[in-house]
């Protein structure tokens, strides 16, 4: 067996279970592994992941994906990181504890904070400097109650130890053996902490939010070098060699390196990013402007509109309802029905994203009869991911100088062939899904074969990625469409619910 380098490994560290998969000389999947972790619910619109347990799994999961594929550790050529955004944690750089445990990007319990900034005449500096809409999604507000708990909770804390950051600076910490804390600039375009322009920690807004200078991670290009794996971790220095938020990997395995290319991914949420080039793109209907990547010599910039729960009310469809026993049933259901029979979802199961920003609204099922079943129930919350899709797809075609013609998709929820004709129908353009779903992943891992000279070309990565189906509007699409404008009356009565 030659141990000379012929595999990358992508991390992809998600916002419900965590992937280690090894790729190979022709970027096809060689063996992959996946876990699932714990969601803390500690109060409603609060959720929390325990930041040892991602460790663990993510460990583990090296460990399997060697051993179910029989390589040797030095038969990987870079590893790539990948992770969920906006997630965010504290821990003692001394004794690697967590403070507290890590608050995700869909929480909420910060929404006052925010809504008190708005009213203080804060948002539009915020949006102008970070690119970003004011909202408890992004890391700010997560940090500065961490922060805040920690002082009123652990009051003998020595904050000359206690270091802060995203997902990927803690996998990245440990990764190193404790050696390196940064983070990359994909993911610090996402903390409401960064300056766009400048792509450095913006003094006056660290102020604003009472978060000290000193535990914030370096910044470094997206695609660089970070630092190798600690012997002791892998039994091996493994260049970590790329560092990408999820959504702006996917982009980067799309081939999206230009502007009017764009892609969805259709995860825990659906996250739908335009290239914008090298320049910053401001947006006039409530897209956020953020970093795609970077290189050390250039950086890429995205439009971005951020759905917070489509996978994740499928997730709810089984583990909360009990409605169905497996995602991929959902698909059956709703192909059982020609129709919701008039009932009508709203997933605003943690508030709406774009291009509403509104905090306060909650899920709602509408216009239900004694006549609704399980099946309409379960093809209404699939009909309402299409339809969050199709009003983000609107905003980018009002900012953009010519319409969206193709959608290109990946991530878990795209294997539902419902789902993907109904979005074909409801958009009216042609849907292309790959072959290999984990964009993300892939992403990370072209990222860091390039970055080490593992793979030479970008384009001949992206040109031989295998399309699996492409979804033309169909007969179903003059019903999808109509249906649209009554959906959005739902979401009108879901919207401001929490006072």
């Amino acid at each position: 067996m030659s141990d000379r380098p012929q595999y990358v490994l992508a991390l992809d560290l998600g916002t419900t279970g965590n992937r280690a998969i090894l790729f190979n000389q022709q970027g096809n999947i060689f063996g992959q592994t996946y876990q699932e972790f714990t969601q803390h619910y500690p109060e409603p619109g609060w959720l929390e992941h325990d930041p040892q347990e991602i460790w663990q799994d993510t460990y583990n999961c090296i460990k399997q994906v060697i051993a179910k594929t029989n390589i040797e550790v030095s038969q990987i050529a870079a590893i790539g990181l990948t992770v969920q955004r906006e997630t965010c944690l504290l821990w003692d750089k001394t004794t690697g504890e967590p403070l507290h445990k890590a608050i995700v990007w869909q929480d909420r319990r910060t929404s006052k904070i925010c809504n008190d900034l708005r009213e203080q005449g804060k948002a539009e500096t915020i949006q102008q400097k970070t690119g970003l809409v004011l909202d408890a999604y992004f890391s700010a507000t997560k940090l500065q109650w961490l922060i805040n708990w920690v002082k009123e909770n652990k009051p003998d804390v020595n904050w000359d130890n206690i270091i802060a950051g995203t997902i990927d600076t803690w996998a990245l910490w440990k990764l190193t053996g404790g050696k390196v804390h940064a983070t990359d600039i994909s993911n610090a375009s996402r903390t409401m902490l960064m300056n766009l322009d400048t792509g450095d920690w913006d003094k006056s807004l660290l102020e604003l939010f009472n978060i000290p200078e000193h535990i914030m991670p370096e910044i470094r290009p997206s695609m660089s070098l970070f630092g190798t794996t600690d012997t002791e971790v892998l039994g091996a220095e493994i260049p970590i060699a790329a560092l990408f938020g999820d959504q702006q990997a996917a982009l980067f395995a799309h081939g999206c390196d230009r502007p009017g290319l764009l892609k969805c991914t259709y995860g825990t949420g659906c996250f739908l990013v335009a290239q914008s080039g090298t320049q910053v793109t401001r947006s006039q209907q409530q897209l956020l402007s953020t970093v795609a990547w970077s290189t050390p010599e250039q950086t890429n910039y995205a439009l971005e509109g951020a759905i917070f729960t489509t996978g994740a009310s499928i997730q709810w469809l089984r583990d909360g309802l009990k409605l169905i026993d497996s995602a991929a049933e959902s698909e059956t259901l709703a192909s059982q029905v020609p129709d919701t029979n008039g009932a009508y979802f709203v997933p605003a199961l943690s508030g709406l994203g774009a291009p509403h920003w509104d905090m306060n609204a909650r899920g709602a099922f509408l216009g239900l009869t004694a006549g609704v079943k399980r099946e309409h129930m379960v093809r209404a919350v699939l009909e309402a991911i299409a339809y969050q899709v199709k009003e983000v797809v609107e905003a980018v075609n009002q900012d953009s100088e010519k319409p969206v013609s193709l959608l290109k998709v990946d991530g878990g929820a795209t294997q539902n062939n419902f789902l993907m004709q109904f979005q074909a129908d409801a958009l009216g353009v042609e849907i292309e899904r790959p072959v290999i779903l984990d964009a993300t992943a892939q992403g990370a891992a072209f990222g860091a074969g390039l970055t080490v000279g593992f793979w030479d070309s970008y384009q001949d990565l992206v040109s031989s990625r295998k399309i699996d189906r492409v979804f033309s509007p169909g007969e179903g699409a003059s019903g999808a469409q109509a249906n649209y404008s009554m959906w959005k009356r739902a979401v009108e009565r879901a919207k401001n619910w929490i006072e």
